[in-house]
């Protein structure tokens, strides 16, 4: 077992444990779980798929220890004793067959295209250069297709031009590294990169948080400019003055995803698309942008569902939601949408994803 260099920084002092949106909810404990490491003892096999990869302890630590790095060694050292969750080894054997973790067909992957009324060119066939990155779930799951295609027909509206890579298109990676399998993840990235490099793509725009963050933020230096497409949006609102309107006066209650907001700093773009909406009454959660709830979809927690009860994170964003007074629960992430959506629904509050608000309004 290889000890990282910044768990000898560790002092146990608990801001990690603190701030962990699973502690004191689950059994799990990241300060507990960092000192098991650093002492090489046995850690629970189970407990360390609680982890959501939210980043917050990380982003806490006085010391720098870098706790949620510790969790990606401990998996990558389970996954190669085989010591994981039969529904995490499934999701990593797809992501290898079908460059999907769902193990959708790869020849399906651009199915969301369909019957959409707007011609989508392809990569290489556009002037600009700048490639709309769909990510799995939303090119196949029916909840979320809606993304991409309400994104395509504001920019067809809008009059920017877009490609896809469409059959082509591979998983980013950034789930399959947080699950601790770093070498799938290298092959996803560089096939990835390798696509990019040779249709000459100058900007992606991505539709997930968590593409964007790893492209950002796990590929390096690819020379291209990457964007969540609420910053894109944002850029264009602004110099184009564009308007938008709600048939009806609307309280909106906006959730921060980890991803896009503590981790990548991408606060205001999203409020102030929301704010640029007229009838939209922009309200906050108590736990908001830098300490937002995590909505526990992160870190292969959508492909593992722990043998234990407790109230779920989801659950208490939107008790608190209708606490508030709010009409609608708008985020800006696949994962936030389709965790909030459950709860949301028995007490028949609508939660959308940004562009389905917007796709109404423009």
């Amino acid at each position: 077992m290889e000890i990282l260099p910044q768990e000898y920084m560790c002092m146990q002092c608990g801001m990690c444990t603190g701030v962990c949106p699973e502690s004191g909810i689950t059994p799990f404990n990241i300060r507990k779980m960092v000192r098991k490491r650093f002492l090489r003892s046995q850690v629970n096999a189970d407990l360390v798929w609680l982890c959501t990869s939210c980043k917050e302890c990380t982003l806490r630590c006085p010391r720098d220890v870098r706790p949620s790095e510790v969790i990606l060694k401990i998996r990558e050292e389970m996954i190669e004793q085989g010591r994981i969750p039969k529904t995490i080894q499934n999701a990593l054997e797809n992501a290898y067959v079908q460059k999907n973790p769902w193990g959708r067909p790869k020849a399906k992957r651009d199915q969301w295209t369909e019957d959409m009324g707007i011609d989508i060119p392809h990569i290489k066939d556009t002037s600009e250069k700048r490639l709309l990155f769909v990510c799995c779930i939303q090119a196949y799951d029916p909840r979320c297709m809606v993304i991409p295609q309400n994104v395509v027909k504001i920019f067809d509206r809008l009059g920017i031009e877009i490609g896809i890579l469409g059959k082509e298109e591979v998983c980013c990676g950034n789930e399959i590294k947080r699950m601790g399998e770093g070498g799938l993840f290298e092959d996803l990235r560089d096939e990835n990169i390798s696509l990019f490099k040779k249709y000459g793509v100058k900007q992606i725009i991505t539709l997930s948080p968590h593409c964007m963050n790893t492209f950002k933020n796990e590929y390096g230096d690819m020379g291209i400019e990457i964007f969540h497409y609420t910053e894109f949006l944002t850029k264009i609102i602004n110099e184009k003055g564009v308007e938008f309107k709600l048939g009806k006066q609307s309280r909106i209650i906006y959730h921060d995803p980890c991803f896009l907001g503590k981790q990548n700093k991408i606060f205001d773009e999203p409020r102030d698309i929301l704010k640029a909406i007229e009838g939209v009454e922009l309200l906050e959660f108590s736990k908001s942008k830098e300490i937002s709830l995590c909505c526990e979809g992160g870190g292969g927690r959508m492909f593992y569902e722990p043998e234990i009860s407790y109230t779920r994170n989801a659950k208490r964003r939107v008790d608190e939601a209708q606490l508030k007074g709010a009409q609608i629960i708008v985020t800006a992430c696949p994962f936030c949408l389709m965790n909030l959506e459950d709860p949301a629904g028995e007490l028949d509050i609508p939660v959308k994803e940004l562009s389905e608000l917007l796709v109404d309004a423009i």
